[in-house]
């Protein structure tokens, strides 16, 4: 079974997307912050992380940093999925090293088809 990380502090998004990852036969991981998400990436190594970049305590900026500097993590894929959609914005995510990034307001169907396509690889 395929295990996601969930990285967001708006309840409704992490309901939808637990609710899609979960009928899609992932193992669903939530973190309302960057700190939190930290915490479980300590005992837990996901296929794939899907990050806001807008948090309280640690932004997702600070985590992707974090995750990338830990060996076990190095291959799980990152998705960016914010509301911040300037070119400079998602530039940055980039350059930090997210697989993809997303913007608010989002398709369900095409990141889930997108986690699929990063996990297969």
């Amino acid at each position: 079974m395929k295990k996601i990380l969930i990285v967001d502090d708006e309840p409704n998004i992490i309901m939808s997307l637990e609710y899609t990852f979960k009928k899609s036969n992932f193992e669903v991981f939530i973190a309302r912050d960057g700190q939190e998400a930290l915490d479980i990436l300590q005992n837990e190594t996901p296929d794939a992380i899907i990050l806001d970049v807008m948090m309280p305590n640690v932004d997702g900026y600070a985590t992707i940093t974090e995750i990338k500097k830990d060996e076990k993590l190095q291959h799980c894929k990152i998705v960016f999925l914010s509301a911040k959609n300037k070119e400079s914005d998602i530039e940055k995510g980039l350059s930090l090293g997210a697989n993809a990034y997303m913007t608010k307001p989002f398709s369900i169907k095409k990141l889930v088809d997108k986690i699929n396509e990063l996990v297969e690889e």
